[in-house]
């Protein structure tokens, strides 16, 4: 079908209560895959190329707004009274010059391909709708045909036993030229409500437009789970496992081996190479890239990091805002924070945080230790149990230390301090003033040996007197 020639407009409805979820924040900000449902739908009206996104809000109004930094126009429903009210809303800011989609807050995984189908079917004045079909329809108002052809939608409490039989659902989603929309809601608000629900429904639209023998084409959604709705968690939880399903599939074909496709969350953007391995209960967050032969160990959090090609990623490490270089390697039990860089070969041991810090290739820290706003150039080796002390209470201050310096176990280093190259810091050392190139630091209190001391455990007591 040719696509319309009209601008595109959405009117997404998120004035529902959300009752069932059992929460004090509104059923359309609780997360999938990491968030919003809205935004998701928020999204896919941007993919679209929508000039204009109408949300119209009712319950928790305020909430929604604060939530949600997408550039869209508000429209109140201060009365919930049916979803062809909630659209009637937002008509007068629809420029009749357009095609409208009509699409829900709750619904948050219709692909773009499918919408975009319904957009491009209405070229001609047609109405497109987007159904599907379920093995349990439920309460779900269904799709009445005649030869082939949809006749009406009947919602499931106005249904007779034999249309309750009916397995075709009417998603909700649709697309109507801005114009025909206009028309058929003015006419269904002068008729009144013709249900038992006492409600303006958008699906007796569908009626209107075959008695005025207008095309209504039927998109069927080719998996169940694009437009599900979201009443409750138990709802959420199933539309999140069948989302990472997806992610995983996709990553599966892109070359990447899961050890348990099941067992991974993808809560952003993903980007892989060829030859990735991806443990268990591995997490990625925001946006991600892996280059090939990356190595992901389980329980692992990742963060809006690029990891560049077969580096390793140990067990329970969290990797937030970095880059790390190629063949380098992070844990087991490693925290990395915003703004670290790692070189080449780079190896940050267990229990090993970083803020702020680069090290260049080959440097390695790999065990104990805390780098915090700190440069550190290459073939550096940093001992157990060393701190940069980089906050004076007032003010972070760098440390910054050139190539092939040592550092000594458990040596603290206060910072405004510089090293410079071939340095050599003693262990247990206290290092407050720079050194110079190939200098030797030693910053220890002078040791006192105590001849003829006694434990106390092996003090005489009086009864050996």
């Amino acid at each position: 079908m040719g696509q319309s020639s009209l601008q595109l407009e959405a009117v997404v409805l998120a004035a529902g209560k959300g009752t069932r979820m059992k929460s004090q924040r509104s059923k359309v900000l609780h997360e999938l895959a990491g968030k919003p449902m809205l935004h998701h739908v928020l999204d896919q009206a941007a993919a679209l190329g929508a000039q204009q996104t109408h949300v119209v809000i009712g319950n928790q109004a305020e909430q929604v707004r604060a939530a949600t930094p997408h550039p869209v126009s508000w429209v109140m429903q201060t009365e919930q009274l049916g979803t062809g009210h909630a659209v009637l809303q937002a008509m007068p800011g629809v420029s009749d010059d357009s095609v409208v989609l009509v699409l829900y807050g709750d619904v948050p995984l219709a692909s773009p391909a499918l919408l975009g189908d319904a957009v491009a079917a209405t070229a001609g004045g047609a109405v497109a709708l987007v159904t599907a079909d379920f093995e349990d329809p439920a309460q779900l108002g269904r799709i009445v045909r005649e030869n082939g052809a949809i006749q009406s939608i009947v919602e499931y409490k106005d249904a007779t036993d034999t249309q309750r039989e009916i397995r075709e659902i009417n998603s909700g989603i649709l697309a109507v030229p801005a114009t025909q929309l206009k028309r058929y809601l003015a006419e269904i608000a002068e008729v009144g409500p013709q249900n038992k629900q006492g409600e303006y429904y958008l699906t007796d639209l569908i009626a209107l437009a075959v008695r005025d023998r207008v095309a209504v084409h039927g998109i069927k959604a080719p998996q169940p789970q694009q437009v599900m709705g979201v009443n409750d968690r138990i709802q959420l939880a199933e539309l999140e496992r069948f989302y990472q399903q997806q992610r995983a599939t996709e990553l599966m074909r892109n070359g990447v081996t899961l050890a348990d496709p099941a067992r991974l969350d993808v809560r952003g953007a993903l980007t892989v190479a060829e030859d990735v391995f991806i443990d268990v209960n591995v997490v990625f967050e925001g946006e991600v890239s892996l280059g090939s032969g990356v190595y992901v160990g389980p329980n692992c959090v990742i963060r809006d990091t690029a990891i560049e090609a077969g580096a390793r990623i140990e067990a329970s490490s969290v990797v937030e805002g970095a880059r790390i270089g190629a063949d380098a390697t992070v844990g087991p039990f490693a925290r990395i924070r915003t703004g670290t860089v790692l070189g080449e070969r780079v190896k940050i041991g267990n229990f090993v945080e970083t803020k702020k810090t680069t090290l260049g290739n080959d440097s390695k820290a790999s065990h104990l230790t805390y780098l915090g706003d700190a440069t550190l150039g290459e073939g550096c080796n940093v001992g157990a149990g060393t701190v940069t002390c980089n906050y004076d209470g007032i003010a972070k201050h760098q440390t910054t230390i050139g190539d092939g310096v040592f550092v000594g176990t458990n040596s603290t280093l206060v910072a405004p301090l510089t090293l410079g190259d071939d340095a050599f810091v003693a262990a247990g050392s206290t290092i407050t003033k720079s050194l110079d190139k190939a200098e030797l630091g030693v910053g220890r209190g002078r040791q006192k040996s105590i001849q003829g001391w006694v434990r106390p455990d092996r003090r005489p007591t009086d009864t050996d007197k």
